[in-house]
């Protein structure tokens, strides 16, 4: 707002304001009085402009959106630590701790005999991708194997500033109130491991809501992750009791997302000296940025179109593609269009 105000031109100002009869040479006594101020002045001028900027949500830095934020009763989403499956020989103690690579994990409960959901000791998506043998940190009598097998609960990193920032201004569209759409879209975004969640009014009749639900690395959810969000919801034992974050009448049933495999065939015309292996990865990386695209506005959509206009497109990008025609999805020359719960699992690419 301010950027058009210069320390030359506040100089000028000042020097303006001072009688004719006076010199104001640069060096005169008035001109080194003046000069100082000046840039004083411009930066208040600056710091200004970034109180202006910090005065609003779309603006504001994420320290100040924070602040924001808390305003209309929203905070950020804290960082979380991954759940998984540990297979172990023996039952061993609640509270074992184990290492793999750069990370520690703890013993938190017990599945089945030998089998345990064990926590990543480090918060965030970092805790997700290891599998494989656990050393434990300290000794356990008669363990002889200890290996992570499954990601249960997906940990998740502080909630990016820019989700942030929409979750604020969008706070001031429509209240989240009582039950309503809104009010369990806010609730279950809040739980661990969940990405997006799609919601259907009397499902089953009155009274009963439907909840599908996406995890937070854009997948499924796994069985436990589903157990977590009921039991957090709404209790199966006292389904309808409100003795979760549910209004109380209401029966809610929670869901996964649906995996949809998509095979695509591609008829693709090559620059001089390059072939199918030269480009094959960087097409399987297009075209799962482009699904990842897609389950990003799932849950605002009523259905997913993959469209071969936009593999196309993308694809031509691709260093060594010279042309590219009659792609197929799953060996039809024609968009792809998904159920409002499926979301796109990239299959076979045939270059």
């Amino acid at each position: 707002m301010f950027e058009h105000i210069t320390q030359e031109q506040l100089l000028d100002d000042a020097l303006n304001r001072v009688k004719t009869d006076v010199d104001k040479r640069e060096g005169a006594i008035v001109y080194d009085s003046l000069s100082p101020s000046s840039t004083q002045a411009k930066e208040l001028y600056i710091a200004m402009d970034g109180m202006i900027v910090e005065m609003y949500g779309d603006t504001a830095s994420r320290e100040f959106l924070i602040k924001l934020s808390l305003d209309r009763g929203i905070s950020p989403y804290l960082a979380t630590k991954a759940i998984l499956k540990g297979e172990f020989n023996i039952d061993v103690p609640i509270g074992s701790r184990f290492s793999l690579d750069d990370l520690n994990y703890i013993a938190t409960e017990r599945i089945s005999f030998g089998v345990f959901k064990v926590q990543c000791e480090t918060s965030g998506y970092l805790g997700n991708y290891g599998f494989g043998t656990l050393i434990p940190i300290e000794y356990i009598d008669g363990l002889t194997s200890a290996i992570l097998t499954e990601l249960l609960i997906p940990g998740e990193d502080d909630e990016d500033t820019e989700d942030l920032r929409k979750r604020y201004l969008d706070s001031f569209d429509a209240l989240a109130f009582g039950g309503n759409r809104k009010d369990y879209k806010e609730k279950v975004h809040e739980l661990q491991g969940v990405s997006g969640v799609k919601v259907y009014r009397a499902w089953q009749g009155g009274s009963t809501v439907k909840l599908v639900i996406m995890d937070s690395q854009f997948k499924p959810p796994s069985a436990a992750l589903i157990d977590a969000l009921q039991t957090a919801i709404d209790p199966m034992v006292n389904q309808g009791e409100g003795l979760g974050i549910a209004p109380i009448g209401h029966v809610v049933s929670i869901f996964g997302v649906q995996e949809f495999r998509v095979d695509i065939t591609l008829n693709v015309t090559f620059e001089s000296g390059y072939s199918w292996p030269d480009v094959e990865i960087s097409i399987q990386e297009l075209v799962d940025a482009y699904f990842l695209e897609l389950k990003r506005g799932w849950e605002d959509s009523t259905q997913t179109t993959i469209r071969i206009i936009q593999l196309e497109t993308r694809i031509l990008e691709v260093e060594g593609v010279l042309d590219i025609q009659n792609t197929l999805l799953n060996n039809v020359a024609e968009n792809l269009v998904l159920d409002a719960d499926s979301i796109p699992d990239r299959g076979e690419i045939i270059g």
